[in-house]
């Protein structure tokens, strides 16, 4: 059970924004807190970007408890919980020093895991005596969505499930702070109830008719080559995309590289496809690690400063050309 104190604990959650799983480790976070740590505490919520340059903004830290979830590590003392998964969760050699020699049995790292989310939820049952049945949908949902386990295709593009559509939302929505404001409800409601609120349902039925768009904008653009689908979006108004989409068009494909553009970033998104059996030997996350970026071994990205759109297609360019010729040697670089 939770414990309270006279003072309230004031508790900073910082969480991959625009991100399923971002979101759903958050709010499964939170109910950890309230029910293991401190059920007065005080929570306020950042969502977190990747982009070129600090990802910290100093003095982001000034909650009693500051947390980090689904996101890179930060080498302040200030941070006292941190939960992540992805392969390039340190920036630096410097941070991945600073987590071995600043262990406080609150900061956990397992890039092993599908998604941050069922890693939030296994650490804290195993550590704390953590139970939560409600969330089990959501912990599975999470751990499907980001781990791209979908049992075919159709389930990833043609988003008839409550959590795909609710993901749709997620990553398409321009509305600030959406997230944030998300997180409670994912906390007390099940994924049906939560798309079926009338601003979430409008949110969708809009972005689902763009995202129909996208699928023949994508078609238009995109080229299969030697293994790889390429395509560049960076002269369109489309900030985000389904990343099952190449391979719902082209599912031959065994690698995908595609640029999109916003006003924060040139995005050089880096896949696999993971419906096709062919060998898959390349490290995505430390391809997309040697220009800065970094992810998951069969998805990564990179970001590049909105106006280095000259860089980024080099980059884009040498990474599709390594990619070929991974698939060409059948798998090996």
């Amino acid at each position: 059970m939770g414990t309270s104190s006279s003072k309230p604990t004031s508790v900073l959650v910082c969480f991959h924004d625009r991100c399923f799983d971002g979101a759903c480790s958050a709010a499964v976070f939170t109910r950890f807190y309230r029910q293991c740590i401190n059920s007065g505490a005080d929570f306020r919520y950042q969502g977190m970007m990747h982009r070129a340059g600090q990802l910290f903004d100093p003095g982001l830290f000034s909650a009693d408890e500051n947390v980090i979830v689904d996101f890179k590590y930060a080498s302040s003392d200030k941070l006292t919980w941190w939960f992540d998964h992805h392969q390039s969760a340190f920036l630096t050699e410097a941070d991945a020093e600073h987590f071995r020699t600043h262990q406080n049995g609150q900061k956990f790292y397992n890039p092993d895991y599908k998604s941050c989310t069922k890693f939030i939820a296994d650490i804290t049952g195993q550590k704390f005596g953590f139970q939560a049945p409600d969330l089990k949908e959501l912990v599975f949902w999470a751990d499907l969505i980001d781990g791209a386990q979908y049992p075919d295709i159709r389930t990833a593009v043609e988003m008839r499930e409550p959590a795909t559509q609710l993901t749709l939302v997620i990553e398409g929505t321009s509305e600030p702070d959406f997230c944030v404001r998300l997180i409670p409800e994912l906390i007390s409601k099940p994924l049906k109830d939560i798309i079926a609120l009338p601003h979430i349902q409008k949110a969708f039925e809009g972005l689902y008719a763009q995202h129909l768009k996208s699928i023949e904008l994508i078609r238009s653009r995109a080229r299969l080559e030697g293994g790889v689908v390429y395509f560049d979006l960076t002269d369109q108004p489309v900030e985000g995309f389904n990343k099952f989409i190449p391979y719902y068009l082209f599912p031959d494909s065994v690698y995908c590289v595609g640029l999109s553009k916003s006003k924060e970033r040139i995005k050089i998104a880096v896949g696999s496809n993971p419906w096709n059996n062919s060998p898959k030997t390349a490290n995505l996350a430390s391809i997309c690690e040697r220009y800065g970026g970094g992810g998951h071994p069969k998805v990564a990205a990179i970001s590049l400063p909105p106006q280095d759109s000259e860089r980024a297609h080099h980059v884009a360019t040498e990474i599709v050309g390594e990619l070929r010729r991974s698939v060409n040697s059948g798998g090996k670089l």
